[in-house]
């Protein structure tokens, strides 16, 4: 059988990722639909090589016959179709901010809490988590099973297009205006970003952290339950794809880096390059277009009993935005539709 599929924000980075993603995994759909705002309509977008799908008009789409809906079209977006698509009879995958911290939606990494699915049924929503919670909870979550985490202190290293495309346009445009001596603006972020790093990625909250530090802080402990205690620094940097994090984590339990590696090898979704390895480490810039999440850098916290810290790094489009979505639509097909 085969489902009709709507992705909203079909001419976005994440939308375009939604629709490659659909595609090169053979998801079982007979239709899809690719949906944007009124300007966009008639324009074609790519779904896989050799397939084109003309925009479609988001505000006047009749959802009804509509089964999955894969979402990234901004909160605002989400907040006001996403009651009318669930209305009409189909699931929303979400994967803005709007609906993650609702209590009768889950938020769902299908490697880590794929059972949370089954409560789509409350609202009809499922929501995907932040591109940078994605890849932590893959790293944490076999290790939580062998010893409990108790606190995680993160750097986050992230790239422009979790910042959409005009992000990614004004790194381009900024980086070739210093080459040839032209004055830089900067509109999409707060600071120059070419050759540059921006401690701030969201807004600034009234404790001094900005809205991305609370989102890992907040979706880790949705996620993965319990009273996980997560300290993080978001940071901007100056790639284009591919987020990293420096991840700290203190266990109440016996934790080693052997024990730690033993444990992503055996992990659907993780790759570990060892040290002696060609590789040695792995940076943003090798793994763009890879689905798994990648660890490096493995060793013991000597300042702690049962620490550890290493180098994580993900394709931020991919397993930290469209493939994710894409693989609880699978779960979903497979279990509940």
């Amino acid at each position: 059988m085969g489902y009709t599929v709507a992705v909203v924000g079909a001419t976005g980075v994440v939308g375009h990722e939604m629709l490659a993603t659909l595609e090169s995994r053979n998801f079982p759909c007979d239709k899809v639909h690719a949906l944007a705002s009124k300007n966009s309509v008639g324009r074609e977008v790519s779904f896989g090589d050799t397939k084109t799908l003309k925009v479609q008009a988001l505000d006047d789409f009749d959802f009804k016959g509509v089964d999955i809906v894969l979402s990234s079209a901004g909160a605002k977006i989400s907040a006001d179709f996403a009651p009318r698509a669930t209305k009409a009879g189909a699931v929303v995958i979400d994967n803005t901010s709007h609906f993650r911290m609702d209590p009768d939606v889950p938020l769902v990494v299908p490697e880590v809490n794929p059972e949370a699915i089954a409560d789509y049924k409350k609202r009809g929503i499922i929501a995907n988590p932040n591109c940078s919670t994605i890849q932590m909870v893959m790293a944490l979550k076999p290790l939580h099973d062998i010893a409990r985490v108790k606190r995680v202190v993160v750097a986050t290293y992230q790239s422009v297009s979790g910042a959409g495309k005009e992000a990614m346009d004004e790194l381009f445009e900024q980086s070739r205006k210093f080459f040839v001596s032209d004055a830089m603006t900067h509109e999409v972020f707060s600071k120059q970003i070419a050759f540059n790093v921006i401690p701030q990625i969201d807004i600034f909250m009234d404790d001094g952290m900005t809205k991305e530090e609370w989102k890992m802080m907040v979706e880790t402990k949705k996620i993965m339950g319990g009273d996980i205690k997560v300290s993080a620094t978001c940071v901007r940097v100056p790639t284009f794809i591919g987020h990293a994090e420096a991840v700290n984590v203190e266990f109440d339990g016996e934790m080693t880096p052997k024990i730690a590696r033993a444990a992503w090898k055996k992990f659907k979704g993780v790759s570990v390059i060892e040290r002696d390895s060609e590789m040695e480490f792995v940076t943003p810039a090798e793994i763009a277009g890879e689905d798994d999440v990648f660890i490096s850098r493995v060793r013991s916290d000597q300042t702690v009993e049962n620490g550890l810290s290493f180098w994580c790094v993900s394709d931020n489009l991919r397993k930290g935005a469209a493939l994710n979505a894409v693989q609880i639509a699978e779960v979903l097909a497979k279990k509940y539709l």
